[in-house]
């Protein structure tokens, strides 16, 4: 078996057999083939797409090409979320810790930016210290102390995926459904958790540009969820315009935490407690999503869900300092405001727009193995539907070089789109598959 031939076969549109896709995963990660090889057959997967039995092949062909948690000896229910990626997402940092405070153990394993989209590892190594590679022993061993993990993806759980997920950053493979499916799922059967919240964003910001490429991904993924064993379920959310105010990932970690203070965007804390109802209602916690929801906020009065956080930075190394006291985290040398150049009602707040202007700053990566700036980004300060007057505030830009303001500005000025009609804002979810 040739690696060229698996790649002329998907190239042809034919179908790759279980043999084949095991040859190929099982090559790749160690080093037998290399990247521009696989390379060559993820645009060939991004043109042609998987039938489901090929994705339910890859899928666990990433998941076992290392190790497999079995966190059947610790004796409770694990749960787990994952978003498709999006613009502002920082909800991981906020939903951990309340559903963890409510007596569920999150086991998550994150991943780091993928193009305009954000990643929540590097939002959480915006904190000294904070050590997001972990040994399998070390996070079976801290879900068991203190209840949270937050990991990133490690050499033993999934090494397949973590190559493959880096080389679809710098190859225009990222928006592939088979690609992203098994991405996801692959991490999920990896990390052993039981029950998981699939939250399947859809809109310009999104890599799901429609409804319906949305819905064919939730619904790829709540199947292998099913063939696997675990009892998944996936929301669909609109991510048209950023999730909550702050793009970048210093300042998504301090929005964040704010949120389990009680604070923050409306839209950010409403999508919050939807997602964390879903899992404590999967998880087992709640018998309806009224009382999952109260359960939630309970946490966030009570001050149980930041404290659930304190104990997760300070497990894995983290300087406490720094989200006791948010002025401590990395700031931006020059800030920059954007004003409406008219008056009337904001119809677009283009996300993806967004997203590119952050990494133009240098708060995402523009190619493989690209260093963040933790301090660089973008406060929205307007949502569609918002009426503005002439001169009002639609951005601050925070940047640490000024020879990359003007792009980053104009950018964020295309992202707009102001109408002299009543616009509606958006609905805060768009469906719900697998319940």
């Amino acid at each position: 078996m040739r690696a060229v031939d698996i790649i002329t076969k998907k190239r042809d549109k034919l179908e790759l057999s279980r043999q084949e896709i095991n040859f190929l995963i099982e090559g790749y990660t160690r080093n037998e083939i290399p990247d521009y090889q696989m390379a060559a057959w993820a645009m060939a997967v991004q043109l042609n797409g998987m039938s489901h039995e090929e994705i339910s092949h890859l899928t666990l062909a990433m998941a076992h090409s290392g190790d497999v948690l079995d966190l059947s000896s610790l004796g409770t229910l694990i749960v787990d979320k994952h978003s498709t990626g999006g613009v502002g997402d920082k909800t991981t940092l906020t939903i951990g810790p309340i559903v963890a405070a409510c007596g569920l153990d999150v086991g998550k394993m994150s991943g780091r930016g993928l193009g305009y989209s954000g990643g929540t590892i590097d939002k959480l190594e915006s904190i000294p210290g904070f050590r997001a590679e972990l040994s399998t022993e070390d996070f079976i061993e801290q879900l068991k102390r203190i209840g949270i993990v937050v990991a990133g993806q490690s050499l033993d759980l999934a090494p397949a995926d973590g190559k493959l997920y880096a080389l679809r950053d710098a190859t225009g493979t990222v928006p592939s459904i088979p690609l992203i499916a098994s991405s996801i799922m692959s991490k999920k059967i990896a990390a052993g958790a039981d029950a998981i919240v699939l939250d399947v964003k859809v809109g310009e910001g999104a890599f799901m540009k429609n409804l319906q490429q949305a819905q064919e991904l939730a619904e790829v993924m709540v199947e292998i969820g099913k063939l696997s064993q675990r009892r998944v379920i996936a929301l669909l959310s609109p991510m048209d315009q950023p999730l909550g105010t702050a793009v970048g990932n210093a300042l998504e970690l301090e929005e964040a935490v704010r949120m389990l203070h009680g604070e923050g965007p409306e839209d950010y804390k409403e999508h919050c407690l939807s997602v964390a109802s879903y899992m404590l209602l999967i998880g087992n916690k709640a018998s309806t999503l009224a009382e999952a929801r109260d359960m939630a906020i309970k946490t966030i009065l009570d001050g149980s869900a930041f404290g659930k956080m304190r104990k997760l930075i300070a497990a894995q190394g983290g300087d406490l300092a720094y989200i006791d006291d948010l002025n401590l985290l990395p700031k931006a040398s020059y800030q920059q405001e954007i004003t409406a150049d008219t008056s009337g009602y904001i119809a677009e707040v283009n996300a993806q727009n967004v997203g590119e202007a952050c990494v133009i700053l240098g708060g995402g990566r523009a190619k493989k193995g690209d260093l963040i700036d933790p301090a660089v980004g973008v406060m929205v300060r307007v949502k569609v539907g918002d009426k503005v007057e002439l001169g009002q505030k639609l951005f601050d830009v925070h940047y640490n070089k000024p020879e990359a303001i003007q792009d980053a500005i104009d950018k964020l000025k295309d992202s707009i789109r102001i109408v002299e009609t009543p616009v509606e804002p958006p609905p805060p979810h768009l469906g719900v598959i697998g319940l």
